[in-house]
């Protein structure tokens, strides 16, 4: 008996998934999911029209494995400064626990992707746009609690500093990537986003 039609997708994306973690776009064809995830190549194209579309939906799944976590750190009974803190811890966890898994630092699978892709690929670079959008907004309610809080000027731009912080912890997950080294980043990453937040920088 066939492996129903919804398990088909999911397996797909899984699949998609992990291969993003672990190799470049470029060098992952349609073929090698298929084998990879045991999936006829016409169930391929049945439910994605292309690569593209499939590293899409592994992106959107990305994303929202997270937000469950994200809506947990972000919550508005947590202090906000303390928020971007546990997103640091969270961030450093989920590394040092892929980089056990697969042998190596992986940084952001979406930035990744993004990186090697959105240059050819308009889906692609419009897909991680939205999510990047998506996270920021978590940013922007904080930094608002913070200027409420007196934590913050009044005058603060609190959309561009979200995407000032978006782009750095993105940056030292790419860097942790290319030197395949969790060492910088779980010293960096709460000083930096301390000094970014203008608060005493954690020890």
């Amino acid at each position: 008996m066939g492996r129903p039609a919804s398990d088909t997708r999911q397996k797909l994306i899984d699949t998609a998934l992990e291969l993003m973690w672990t190799n470049s776009y470029g060098t992952v064809s349609v073929d090698d999911i298929c084998k990879a995830a045991d999936v006829k190549k016409g169930s391929f194209y049945h439910f994605f029209p292309s690569k593209v579309d499939l590293s899409i939906a592994a992106m959107e799944q990305s994303h929202h494995e997270l937000e469950e976590t994200y809506d947990k750190i972000f919550s508005p009974a947590v202090p906000p400064i303390e928020r971007f803190m546990r997103m640091a811890d969270c961030v450093i966890a989920l590394q040092a626990e892929v980089a056990e898994k697969y042998g190596h630092v992986c940084g952001c699978p979406c930035a990744s992707l993004g990186s090697e892709m959105a240059g050819q690929e308009d889906g692609i670079r419009a897909k991680f746009e939205d999510l990047a959008h998506r996270k920021e907004r978590y940013y922007e309610n904080a930094l608002r609690d913070m200027v409420g809080d007196g934590l913050l000027a009044p005058t603060t731009d609190v959309k561009v500093l979200a995407q000032e912080i978006y782009t750095y912890l993105v940056g030292q997950m790419m860097i942790a990537r290319i030197q395949n080294d969790l060492a910088p980043l779980k010293r960096d990453l709460k000083r930096g986003l301390a000094r970014l937040l203008g608060v005493v920088e954690p020890a």
